[in-house]
């Protein structure tokens, strides 16, 4: 039980950080005429989402995503009765942290939330192709359940920027439920919202197969590993 509580706790402080710098790119992007570019706000969603992973990786598998946590159960990697707190907790965190910028920038209008340029349902694919890659490099890197290590942090972090930068123009590049809701619940913007909750998770589910498929023999299908 206490093994759980600070994974749960490190849940959320990781989600509020990974939101807080993510999404506080995009809105200062906005506040101050593009200073930030996009080039930085893919590189600063890397950076976070890589140290978070070193940092985080041995407590709690700095799942950080709900799309992820929902992935590792499905992959038997992840102790079913341990998926609701995660969620709590990242949703949690991220919530935190979109209130947190609305505090430091009132005037700002979308808080970083994520919107399709085009047809919806282009960046609905898009969010699903972009989820199941880093889905699937997460399984391939990961011990278990948990991420963790310096290669672990620099593949998964890379991975992140690489879509950010190529596909942050058309879909956004969420890959996390959180990540999205929380800013659409705080800025009251909820159109198109259902991209970013329903393609990251069949994203992730999907990566399963194909890491069965290519990766040694037994993998994801043992049995399920407790939270570290």
């Amino acid at each position: 039980m206490q093994s759980l509580r600070r994974a749960c706790v490190a849940e959320c402080f990781g989600t509020f950080v990974l939101v807080l710098a993510g999404t506080g790119a995009i809105t200062i992007d906005a506040v101050s005429g593009g200073r930030v570019t996009h080039v930085g706000i893919a590189l600063t969603f890397g950076l976070v989402v890589g140290a978070l992973v070193c940092a985080l990786g041995d407590v709690s598998g700095a799942h950080l995503n709900p799309a992820v946590t929902i992935g590792f159960w499905s992959a038997r990697r992840f102790p079913r009765r341990h998926v609701a707190p995660y969620l709590l907790c990242q949703l949690s965190g991220a919530l935190g942290a979109s209130l947190t910028l609305r505090l430091l920038f009132p005037a700002a209008a979308t808080l970083g939330a994520t919107h399709p340029a085009g047809v919806p349902l282009v960046s609905a694919a898009l969010e699903l192709i972009l989820t199941n890659v880093l889905m699937f490099v997460i399984l391939a890197v990961a011990t278990g359940a948990k991420e963790k290590g310096m290669i672990a942090g620099a593949a998964i972090g890379a991975v992140v920027a690489f879509e950010a930068l190529f596909a942050g123009p058309i879909s956004g590049a969420s890959m996390n439920p959180a990540r999205s809701l929380a800013p659409a619940a705080v800025s009251g913007d909820f159109e198109h919202l259902w991209i970013y909750l329903v393609a990251p998770v069949l994203g992730a589910l999907l990566a399963v197969p194909l890491c069965r498929a290519t990766q040694r023999h037994g993998c994801c299908t043992g049995p399920c590993e407790a939270v570290p």
